[in-house]
């Protein structure tokens, strides 16, 4: 187990580089406190597994009985909160993290090294370094970039060099900011800039000054106090999203394009229930809403919920198709994890991935602990005192719900009748 020590950066080539990276030595983000031990919960976006599973599908098999050993660029990293978990969820991995603020860096190696990071995975090595500046042919199996690509001068050529280091069959992670959510912010910051506060720590004082002084009734101060006062009680939060120096936000519309020009393919959002209609409409608006394309449905979410305020989702160099698993003898040949982001396995009763609370039908238990017990073994060979069909019913209800992920097996095996 090794952390490499941080190397300077070498001559970045966006030319927003040296601005935000002295914002981000001020302001080192995220702000969240460093501690001993592991870090709290999981994060399924960063257990490759479960992340892959959601952008393909499926996961390709592995070793019987072994980890699977991901090669993992967290780019733009900060303060190293993802990079902890990247590492401590992804045991054997390979992970490289890398940012341009020396000052984010410093506390990154201390998180890393508080919470026994290191010690989880084959490599951690952590790099004062932009994105645009990696070798080539990193060729990663998953690539994590949350909140970093707004902030360079040339998006574009940000995601470019993303799509350069992804592997043939890796999967890339963004968060992006969406125009829609943001209007009161954008608002607050034109008027800061207006105002010359600055970026430092007059800055800071003065923007929190502005919201306990605009009327209470004034919708950029309850828009603060009811959606962000909470996220923005660190001072480096607050600074990021009011003080940010270098920011750009999307629409759907520009985000497809966005992605397109870089040659990858969209693979889904990792915060899919907020892109469901289901939760905006019933009846026959949702009847209508349901026969749209793809992504006339994620438009018309887009135009009904003004308060998306970013954008979560999966990207991969080629076209996936998703697999049909209501073909029962392809499930039956198909092998099944456990998924890992769950708390308070094995139960009936469990919070699932996204830390909600997640009740499983009766039933759904044993074959879900059957399949972690034969790690390899198809569906259809499983010990259990069920037919095909029972078999198949309730393995597509567990991973609708995300507790199993199908494993497609090289070689189909027979099924057992």
């Amino acid at each position: 187990m090794s952390e490499a020590s941080i190397s300077p950066a070498a001559g970045p080539r966006d030319a927003a580089t040296p601005v935000v990276s002295a914002f981000y030595d001020r302001f080192p983000y995220p702000g969240d406190p460093i501690q001993d031990g592991p870090p709290p919960g999981y994060n399924w976006r960063w257990c490759v597994d479960s992340a892959l599973a959601a952008a393909r599908g499926y996961l390709s098999a592995a070793p019987t009985g072994a980890p699977r050993r991901w090669r993992i660029l967290d780019a733009g990293c900060g303060t190293g909160v993802s990079t902890d978990y990247l590492c401590h969820l992804n045991p054997g991995s390979r992970v490289l993290a890398v940012d341009i603020s020396g000052g984010a860096l410093e506390l990154a190696r201390q998180r890393t090294r508080r919470s026994g990071a290191a010690a989880q995975v084959e490599e951690l090595r952590i790099e004062q370094r932009s994105l645009l500046d990696l070798e080539p042919g990193g060729r990663f199996d998953y690539i994590n970039s949350v909140g970093v690509l707004h902030h360079l001068d040339q998006p574009e050529a940000g995601l470019r060099a993303l799509a350069a280091q992804l592997a043939p069959q890796g999967v890339l992670h963004l968060f992006l900011y969406a125009d829609a959510g943001r209007w009161e912010i954008h608002r607050s910051q034109r008027a800061l800039s207006l105002l010359q506060v600055g970026t430092g720590e007059l800055g800071l004082k003065l923007g929190r000054q502005l919201f306990n002084e605009l009327p209470a009734a004034n919708r950029l101060r309850r828009h603060h106090e009811q959606r962000w006062a909470l996220d923005t009680r660190a001072d480096s939060n607050f600074a990021d999203m009011y003080l940010h120096p270098q920011e750009t936000s999307y629409d759907l519309r520009r985000l497809q394009q966005f992605v397109a020009n870089a040659g990858l393919h969209f693979a889904g959002f990792s915060n899919p229930e907020v892109w469901d209609p289901t939760r905006l409409l019933g009846g026959e608006l949702l009847d209508r809403a349901r026969s749209l394309p793809q992504w006339d449905q994620w438009l018309l979410v887009e135009a009904l919920d003004p308060e998306i305020s970013h954008f979560e989702f999966f990207l991969t160099a080629d076209a996936t198709e998703p697999i049909d698993w209501s073909d029962d003898q392809r499930l039956l040949n198909c092998a099944m994890e456990r998924n890992r982001c769950l708390w308070g396995w094995p139960s009936d009763s469990l919070l699932g991935p996204d830390l909600l609370p997640l009740n499983l039908e009766f039933g759904d238990l044993p074959l879900a602990e059957a399949a972690e017990g034969a790690p390899g073994l198809p569906l259809g060979q499983l010990e259990l005192a069920m037919g095909a069909t029972e078999r198949c019913a309730r393995a597509r209800r567990l991973i609708a719900q995300r507790v199993l992920l199908p494993v497609v097996i090289p070689v189909e095996l027979p099924v057992a009748s």
